[in-house]
């Protein structure tokens, strides 16, 4: 009995950037806590088995509080997840097949205010992006402009026995 007490294990997975040590403290609270209402027979409140941010179209569904969705035609769409995730929005995105990667992007009905600051954020760091001038554009044209070496001169540098 005593044997068995001590090889239990949990496991626990945690998806993040960045592994912080509040996150790890959050984590613990969370499955501690888990832990205890299991073992007096207690249900887990509604509001913590809610996902939030992003989530399948199967998950945003099952909230039954209505969907709306946006066609987005960019190849960034990875950028917009920091976005929405700083405007706490609750979303999913499904990839449509076709030549030129397009994607939809289905949300909560009651989120339209915030999905609209996230997406005028989004839009406008994309811009400044793509305004931006390209490094290694910038570092061929300088290579270019380089003389080019001699083959020869590496060889007096070269030692000899």
């Amino acid at each position: 009995m005593q044997e068995d007490l001590e090889m239990r294990t949990v496991t626990m997975s945690v998806s993040g950037a960045k592994f912080t040590g509040r996150m790890f403290i959050k984590c613990v609270s969370l499955l501690y806590n888990h832990m205890k209402n299991k073992q007096q027979g207690k249900q887990v409140p509604q509001e913590d088995l809610i996902p939030h941010g992003k989530q399948t179209v199967k998950e945003l569904a099952a909230q039954n509080q209505g969907m709306t969705s946006i066609e987005v035609h960019d190849k960034h769409i990875k950028a917009f997840d920091r976005v929405a995730r700083k405007y706490g929005i609750d979303y999913a995105v499904k990839k449509v097949p076709g030549c030129p990667p397009r994607h939809l992007i289905f949300f909560k009905a009651r989120d339209q205010d915030a999905l609209d600051a996230a997406f005028a954020e989004f839009l406008h760091k994309q811009q400044v992006r793509e305004k931006r001038p390209s490094i290694r554009k910038l570092l061929k044209s300088i290579i270019d402009k380089m003389p080019k070496r001699d083959p020869t001169r590496k060889k007096d540098r070269e030692q000899t026995l």
